[in-house]
This record gives C-alpha cells, structure tokens and sequence, in this order.
C-alpha cells in the first residue's frame, strides 16, 4: 500500500469534511455535498424536475428533513438526528406523534449482532416512517411513551449531479463516476468522492489523450438520469470506471465490465498484476453500483467498477462504524495511484503500423541504439523496439505487446515513441 502522502492526509479531510451532512437520492444534502466539491473543481451542476421520466423510471419527489428525535417522558432525546444523519431511515415521511414503546418498535431498526452500532437503512419509494439506533440504546429504553418527530419534506422539486470534464486531445470519453446518496458513510461512499476529485484534479495538470468525465450522481437513479440524458452521444464513451469503497485497508478490487474483454477491463488486470499489489479481479454480476446501470444490454459500455473491500464485504458496510476513522489517507493514496497508473496506460494504448515491414529496419543508423546508451535497462529497452517493430501490424495494441513479451508497459510505450519519431511506425 502507498505510504501516507500530503494528497492522501487531504483526501481524508475532504472525508472529514463531507461525512456529518446528510444525503440521499435528492435534497439539499446532495447539492451542499456538491458545493463542497465544487471547491476543488469546477462543476456544472444538472436539476432534473420530479416527473421527468428517465428511460423506465420517473425521477422521484425531492426529500429535505430539518430534523428528527426520539423523546422519553422527561423530554430527554434518546434518539437524535443531529447527532448522525443516519438515525432517520431515509425518505422518511413527516411523523409528530405521542406513542408507547411497544407500537414504536415497529419503526426501529437495530443491528442486534453489532450491538453498539447504528444500522443505515432507506424507504426510497415506498411511503415509510422509522429510526435507526444501536441495539444497546433500545435495550436501555423503559416502557412507556414516547415523543416521535421527524420534521421532513417530501414534495416536488428536483434530482441534483453534477459533471467535471477534464478535456482531451479527442473526443471520445472516458467516464468516471461515483455516488453521492449516502449520508454519514466514509468508505461507501465518501471515498469514492474523494479518490475521483483528486484523480481528477490531477488529470487536469496534464494533457490527456481521452477527455475525462466525472460524474457525481445518486445511486441507481442518478446514473440512470445520466444515462437517459446522454443517449444520443453515449457512442463517445469508449471506457469508463466505477469508483466505491475506496478508503478502507482492504486489498483492491477490480469488477470487470459486462464485456469482460473491454479495454478498461485488460488495463486495470495488468496494472494491478504488473503492480504485484494484493488484488483480486471479479466477474461482472447484475449487481452492485452503478456499473450495472452503465452495462445494462442497451449500454453495454465498458465500464467496470474498482474498489477495495467490494460492498457488503465488511462487516462495518452501511452502518455507523463507517466512520473516517475506518478509512485511511493510505488506502485512498493507493487506490488514487492505481487509477492513474490505470488512467497512463489507457492513454497510451494505440496501435501502430510498421513502416519498415520487410526485414527488421536497421536501428543503428537512426540513432535508436545510441540514445539508449548509459541506461540501466539497454537491453529491455533494446527489446521492445524489437518487439513493438513486429507487432505494429495494425491489429496489435501497446498492451498486447506488453503483455505477450512480458516488458513493463511504459519501456514498450517509451520504445514506441522513439521509433515513431524516427519515422518508423505510425498510429
């Protein structure tokens, strides 16, 4: 894993920062997270009208909530949601009522294995009313009556994401997207916002080859809006990856793409095996996060999904133990390094044509050989040129090459570059 950088300590903060505000699918818990980020990038903000139907769905009513408790008999509140945006289950209908505690139970939600946890739990789009607390808290509660307030909206308004575009040399696109729909969650998914503001921030302190597109967007429903907004010029996007569960210590994860032959795909294999980082590649499956919204049949983009420990694979998934202090400067640092090792590497894929094809082109007389005097690895480098010279047929890329002569990526891109400036092979 990456040792502890300046980048990481300042994802950890943006972490910090974000985790008391309470989001969801729509409200302003979703725009003042937006706000946020827009403070270290430039984003262009997209309000879509309650009713608007997007492909099979219709976005939804929009939810704000002010405010919400649990009161026993001494006015005392035993329940908060000013203490952690998690305690109201989420899209909880307005509640003011005097109740006892055997009727109240029917609205509570416990995680009896972790007792002192908090369990995160939603009511999307079914009218419902309830709270989340820790099993040790309900265990203390007496009999008797209680206050319930929960001070909420749900009324027509509009579905909030956002998009930063890091421009290209081409038009075609690469996209990248997270998921802003979690309240007080760290690692799902606060990391994930955190690794793609920062990834993105240092793209634009180049000069990518594909234009990157990041897209900020609720779960399920948010991607599914993009996607049916962006019909008509999804043809642009040649790649695209799912950032979640990004900070925890796990080892990295890579779901591939539906295709599980797209390019994003054999990438992200490579760099992480080229890497020698604990990792593991997972198949595709109709589930998970919004890479299935982006492969869905009609789509089929190739876009897959990285992570660290996949959702629900630790215990502390969607529940108040994941916290910032459940996700690491370290962690992010490293999935943040992986995706721009990822990121160079698709940038660079081309495929060539060999210029000299009949005989292999005499490599000392164009000065090839010289300028590799004096470095350490004259004799991989030597190799490459050779083995770029012969699989630049037109139908082999720069990762095929690397992959087939076991040569690290960058000495066959660097040999690449070399003997197209001498003229010998052309994209």
């Amino acid at each position: 894993m990456a040792p502890v950088t300046a980048v990481g300590e300042e994802m950890h903060a943006l972490v910090e920062r974000l985790y008391p505000l309470c989001r969801s699918i729509t409200g302003d818990g979703v725009r003042a997270t937006l706000d946020i980020v827009g403070e270290y990038l430039p984003l262009n903000v997209h309000e879509v009208p309650t009713g608007t139907q997007v492909l099979d769905w219709t976005v939804p009513q929009e939810w704000n909530i002010r405010d919400a408790y649990i009161a026993d008999s001494t006015g005392r509140r035993v329940v908060d949601f000013a203490a952690s945006s998690l305690h109201v289950l989420g899209y909880s209908v307005p509640v003011s009522q005097t109740m006892p505690l055997s009727e109240l139970r029917e609205h509570l939600h416990t995680l009896p294995e972790h007792p002192s946890w908090v369990p995160y739990r939603t009511s999307y789009y079914k009218p419902e009313w309830g709270f989340c607390l820790a099993q040790e808290t309900l265990d203390a509660l007496p009999d008797g009556d209680y206050e319930v307030r929960i001070d909420s909206t749900l009324a027509d308004g509009h579905l909030t994401y956002a998009e930063h575009v890091v421009p290209g040399q081409v038009a075609d696109e690469v996209i990248v997207s997270c998921h802003t729909c979690h309240p007080s969650l760290a690692n799902d998914n606060l990391a994930g916002i955190a690794v793609a503001t920062f990834l993105a921030r240092a793209l634009a302190r180049e000069t990518p080859y594909y234009t990157y597109r990041f897209i900020y967007a609720p779960g399920t429903i948010g991607a599914i809006t993009w996607l049916a907004r962006n019909a008509e010029r999804i043809d642009r996007v040649k790649h695209g990856l799912v950032l979640a569960c990004a900070g925890d210590t796990g080892q990295l994860t890579y779901k591939q793409s539906r295709r599980g032959d797209a390019e994003i795909d054999r990438v992200l294999r490579h760099v992480l095996a080229a890497s020698e980082r604990p990792h593991r590649v997972d198949e595709f499956t109709p589930y998970g996060y919004d890479e299935r919204q982006y492969c869905s049949p009609g789509f089929n983009l190739g876009v897959g999904s990285l992570s660290r420990t996949p959702y629900a694979g630790y215990p502390e998934y969607h529940t108040s133990a994941d916290n910032p202090d459940f996700v690491s400067p370290e962690a992010m640092a490293d999935t943040l390094a992986v995706c721009r090792e990822a990121f160079t590497v698709l940038d660079r894929n081309r495929r060539y044509l060999n210029l000299s094809p009949y005989g292999e082109p005499q490599l000392g007389r164009r000065g090839l050989y010289d300028a590799l005097g004096g470095r350490s690895d004259t004799k991989q480098a030597q190799m490459a040129m050779l083995w770029v010279l012969n699989l630049s047929d037109g139908e082999h890329s720069l990762l095929d090459v690397a992959e087939r002569s076991g040569l690290p990526f960058d000495t066959v891109a660097g040999a690449a570059d070399a003997l197209h400036e001498a003229g010998l092979i052309k994209t």
